[in-house]
């Protein structure tokens, strides 16, 4: 009878330490992606043109003229934020640095005249550059980018670019281009639009998908 007693106990017991820890199992699963798009955190910042480098605004502006030029265009992906995707952005000051580069100036640009030299090179060019920023298909975190040295990605327009980690303490990301010589983009800033299906990361170059000369 005895024997009874304590076996009912202890199975009262481990019945109750299987209930207490049911809901601590419950807070382990991990939380959907939103769906807030890449266009809608873009196009957030009313500020228009200025002089802070690190902002979005020529990026913002190139997206939206080839929207309006070609409705259909698969740039148009930016503002379905059902679709995962995993972007690069450059900043301003990496489009003033491409459009010094190609005038062959060492003077750079203000953001206007940069998007303006940009939007010359004509719809269909800053088409094929804008998707040759955006890799579809996956969410991209910065702990997912730091693992992935040597890693291969295919870009929206069809090119690659090929993830290089670098340093020793500090671990760096820098993209390697279709041009080779000329500097290859870094990372510069992380997880854009965190906890979302469509993820950013900033770089201070713009990626380019042909060697220039």
């Amino acid at each position: 009878m005895r024997f009874t007693r304590v076996t009912a106990v202890a199975t009262a017991a481990l019945v109750a330490s299987a209930l207490a820890g049911a809901p601590a199992a419950a807070h382990t699963k991990t939380k959907p992606l939103g769906t807030t798009s890449l266009a809608a955190v873009l196009t957030a910042d009313k500020s228009g043109f200025d002089r802070r480098g690190g902002d979005y605004d020529i990026l913002t502006a190139a997206v939206q003229a080839v929207l309006t030029a070609k409705p259909a265009s698969p740039v148009k992906v930016l503002a379905d934020g059902t679709t995962a995707l995993t972007a690069f952005i450059p900043d301003d000051r990496a489009f003033q640095l491409l459009v010094a580069d190609l005038e062959d100036t060492r003077r750079l640009p203000s953001e206007k005249a940069a998007f303006t030299a940009v939007a010359g090179l004509g719809v269909d060019t800053v088409e094929a550059v804008l998707l040759y920023h955006v890799v579809p298909g996956s969410t991209i975190d910065r702990k997912a980018a730091l693992k992935a040295d040597g890693a291969k990605l295919t870009t929206a327009g069809g090119g690659a670019v090929t993830v290089d980690v670098y340093g020793h303490y500090w671990k760096r990301i820098k993209l390697v281009d279709a041009d080779r010589s000329d500097r290859d983009a870094r990372v510069v800033r992380f997880d854009v639009n965190k906890g979302n299906r469509q993820i950013a990361h900033g770089v201070d170059r713009v990626l380019r998908p042909i060697d220039l000369p």
